[in-house]
């Protein structure tokens, strides 16, 4: 909300303008002309807005372009790049993932930068990355360009061995950009390379994929960076925007950064250093068996906070609500090569042994683009995440020549919504395979690393027949939802259960707000569809509104809002 109006994306990518009181729409986004590209388009993550003197800008990016729209009427900048738009779509691209559909835009002075989406294809072993990018607010003039695959003589160049760095790509910034405007410093949460499961194409560590960096928001130069996976096999992107807050740490006073990961581990840094809050060690990692891969023997892992949750799987791991669905779970896993967290993908062979490796978190988490909450006033941060194993099998690519990898990660999926329904692995009868909970809310006291609290988040499978009579606890619902934090209250939905990499089954109807010093749900109501974005809240003419996005493969997308009456 800027000077009492609400601006937002809508679902094919076009701003919208809304009254904060009645949730009027006061102007929409007029569609970039036939004969762009930027015809099409989908709902991002964000908007960026800018203000200099009497000049309100709305930062967006649809399609292959980023525009500038006035915020009082809606109509594009004339004077920002080509009438109001700037082509992202690099010349000479051979392979290009459009950025609208991820994160948008961030501005840090007088530079709005955008980050790209990177890519999710398993088949390729070349393609190219979309290096984040400073545009000039006014003109839309480029300023600067930052280099995620690192070009010969740049930082980082030799992380890609055997020159795999002149083909090796798809890493972007999907996840939210985060600012520090004091600093006039922008945090990175990049991505994977390609293909995600299978690197022996790509040996070496792999710079910049799966790091937080930290630039120069006005020259795009790199200030410091930290990779969190190295030569990632596991599609261990970073998902989420970097959080920032200020902590306290044995009398130190410290300026933090903290980046939630999908392996449920929280990293946190001194965000003008770059030094770590707490010591990461490297830790020996299980080595790949696949022919041809050469994974990094070793992985970051911090020594505070402990992971937010399940990382790795067991037997110790499986159900055991009744002895019956513990032999049953035992059974289900038995073709499967189970470890520790990175234990890394394995080649699924014919009949009923060796099936894959069996990991936890899965590539949609653990934490994922919903990200987490800061209170600056006691210095905890709050995560949701989810507990669902799923199988890291590779399999012979047939059509493999020199441009594609040997191997594909599993089958295709047959059904459009879910695209990673062949990898998900469900217990008895379609239970989770593991124990609770499924969905967590955990509260993380980031002046000492210690876990204040962790809550279940929803009922989850509680009145399945196999378990209905054992009068359970709440369970916690899967799904990815984003939470909304006030003076005195933590507000959460259950996630959407067709967002891309939820499990089936996933996700729910309802919207809490849970105490945010107990973890006690205070209030509950069942909305109409399951939540889609991060709620807001904001104060309008004396009263304080709470709005968040939902929608369902039967409920048309739409903004919910909720006060006091």
């Amino acid at each position: 909300m800027v000077d009492g109006v609400l601006y937002a994306s809508n679902s094919v990518g076009l701003v919208e303008a809304f009254d904060p009181g009645t949730g009027e729409t006061l102007w929409v986004q007029e569609p970039l002309h036939e004969g762009f590209r930027g015809m099409a388009g989908n709902s991002t993550r964000g908007l960026a807005y800018w203000g200099g003197g009497s000049k309100r800008r709305i930062f967006a990016v649809r399609g292959d372009y980023l525009v500038s729209i006035s915020a009082k009427t809606g109509r594009l900048v004339g004077t920002f790049g080509d009438g109001g738009k700037v082509d992202l779509k690099r010349p000479g691209s051979p392979t290009h993932f459009p950025a609208g559909g991820t994160a948008g835009p961030v501005v840090v002075g007088d530079v709005v930068v955008v980050g790209g989406a990177g890519g999710d294809d398993f088949t390729p072993k070349a393609a190219a990355s979309e290096d984040v990018r400073g545009f000039d607010v006014h003109t839309g003039r480029l300023l600067w360009t930052f280099h995620v695959v690192p070009r010969p003589g740049e930082f980082g160049f030799d992380t890609w061995e055997e020159d795999s760095a002149r083909y090796g790509g798809a890493i972007g910034a999907w996840a939210p950009l985060t600012v520090d405007e004091e600093l006039g410093y922008v945090y990175l949460p990049l991505s994977s390379p390609m293909h995600a499961f299978y690197g022996g194409h790509r040996p070496g560590e792999n710079l910049f994929a799966n790091s937080l960096v930290c630039l120069d928001g006005k020259t795009g130069e790199r200030v410091w960076h930290y990779q969190l996976i190295h030569h990632d096999v596991w599609e261990y992107d970073l998902p989420a925007a970097p959080i920032l807050g200020d902590i306290t740490v044995d009398g130190r006073q410290i300026k933090a950064v903290m980046q939630i990961t999908k392996h449920a581990s929280l990293f946190a840094f001194d965000r003008v250093t770059g030094e770590p809050v707490w010591p990461i060690d490297e830790r020996p990692v299980p080595a790949s068996t696949v022919p041809g891969e050469r994974t990094w023997p070793t992985q970051p892992f911090p020594t505070k906070p402990a992971p937010f949750d399940r990382q790795g799987v067991t037997v110790d791991d499986l159900i055991d609500f009744t002895p019956e669905l513990r032999a049953e779970a035992l059974e289900i896993i038995e073709p499967y090569l189970i470890g520790p967290l990175f234990t890394p993908p394995s080649v699924a062979m014919p009949g009923e042994k060796g099936k894959g490796t069996l990991t936890l978190p899965s590539a949609s988490g653990g934490g994922n683009w919903n990200g987490g909450a800061f209170d600056p006033e006691t210095g905890l941060l709050y995560v949701a995440s989810h507990t669902h194993p799923w199988i890291n099998d590779l399999i012979a690519n047939p059509d493999s020549v020199d441009a594609t990898s040997p191997y594909l990660h599993g089958p295709p999926s047959e059904s459009p919504l879910v695209c990673c329904a062949p990898f998900w692995l469900y217990g008895p009868e379609g239970l989770p395979l593991v124990k609770p909970p499924y969905g967590r809310i955990t509260a993380i006291d980031m002046n000492t690393g210690e876990h204040a609290w962790m809550a279940a988040n929803g009922d989850g499978p509680r009145d399945h027949p196999r378990v209905r009579h054992l009068n359970l606890p709440p369970l916690g619902q899967q799904g990815r939802p984003a939470t909304l934090l006030t003076k005195t209250l933590l507000f959460i939905g259950e996630g959407d259960p067709i967002i891309v990499a939820t499990p089936p089954g996933g996700g729910g109807k309802m919207f809490r707000a849970y105490d945010k010093v107990t973890g006690e749900v205070l209030w509950e109501t069942e909305l109409d569809a399951g939540t889609t974005g991060a709620p807001m809240s904001y104060l309008f003419e004396g009263k304080q509104y709470i709005v968040v996005a939902i929608g369902g493969v039967n409920h048309s997308a739409e903004w919910v809002a909720l006060g006091i009456p």
